[in-house]
């Protein structure tokens, strides 16, 4: 069974004297059970309003929104009984609360007894550092103990789907790494589901089952992560050299670039097939340059996100 459904979503925020500013067109996806499913993309990409139609905060123009086998619109209660959220700006907290109060309000609010909020609160309060503070207000903590707190809430009613904005917003190195590390567990440990937007490319690519890439609204790719990673895993080598490469010589080799520093050149290319490396290194050694060493460049989430925000 998929966790997320969601077909021809779409959301346009009217403006004043001005045409209305289209946040998602037309976005269609779904998410298996068990998986992380990143959603990237540049700011104004469409990610935390697709995260608030998920969540039911903002009603979207067109579309269906699915949590597991409930309509969002039809069965709202049931689909939101799967759910935890954390929301970009820690607003899914009250302030004026005590970080315990908080975390017992929203169990209770999911239909948690009392004993086993009580459990779960002090669990992921002892995790996260946060239990010698448990009954100060949430608005005398620092900025990432705030964040901590939030996502606390997300996850008290030990939820079957977990919508993460942003959840290392603001945290320590530290604290993120417990974050992670909870993601991963999440996912992989408890089955659950978790969404996750972030600008931390690298955490992405790193927990992320599959991604998908958005900017303007709209959805640019939407493949499992080492899948996404192969398709844009170009024969790029670089070359280093001793000595220094005539210019003319770098004229001669379509597509590379070339830079000398420390009495070395590096070159930079594309390699199409091993032949062609093989008689590119053969002219390197008739030329009289030693070959100090060959690499291939492997893909990585960041090129591939600037490559598709360079093509869109």
């Amino acid at each position: 069974m998929s966790a997320i459904q969601i077909a021809d979503l779409s959301k346009s925020f009217p403006r004043k004297g001005h045409p209305p500013t289209v946040a998602v067109d037309r976005l269609s996806f779904t998410i298996p059970e068990g998986q992380i499913f990143g959603i990237l993309g540049p700011n104004g990409a469409g990610k935390t309003t697709t995260i608030k139609m998920i969540c039911g905060l903002i009603h979207p123009d067109n579309g269906e929104v699915r949590i597991g086998p409930y309509d969002l619109q039809t069965q709202r209660r049931q689909a939101m009984s799967l759910i935890g959220a954390v929301l970009e700006g820690t607003r899914n907290i009250y302030w004026r609360l005590s970080a315990w109060e908080n975390l017992m309000y929203f169990a209770r609010l999911k239909g948690v007894l009392a004993r086993h909020a009580a459990a779960r609160a002090k669990m992921l309060l002892g995790e996260l550092g946060l239990w010698d503070r448990r009954k100060e207000a949430v608005r005398t903590y620092s900025r990432g103990m705030q964040q901590k707190v939030a996502i606390a809430c997300a996850l008290v009613a030990d939820p079957q789907v977990v919508l993460l904005d942003e959840p290392t917003l603001g945290l320590d190195v530290q604290a993120a790494r417990t974050v992670r590390k909870w993601v991963a567990q999440l996912s992989h440990e408890q089955g659950k589901t978790v969404v996750l937007t972030t600008h931390q490319l690298p955490m992405a690519q790193d927990l992320c089952d599959q991604i998908a890439i958005m900017r303007e609204g709209k959805l640019l790719a939407n493949e499992p992560t080492q899948k996404l990673l192969t398709l844009f895993d170009e024969e790029v080598y670089n070359i280093r050299l001793q000595g220094k490469l005539p210019e003319q010589a770098v004229s001669d080799l379509p597509g590379f670039s070339a830079n000398y520093s420390d009495g070395q050149t590096v070159l930079t290319g594309p390699v199409r097939q091993g032949q062609d490396l093989y008689a590119l290194l053969d002219r390197f050694r008739s030329a009289g340059l030693p070959l100090v060493s060959v690499t291939r460049e492997r893909a990585d989430l960041e090129g591939i996100f600037l490559k598709l925000m360079d093509q869109a």
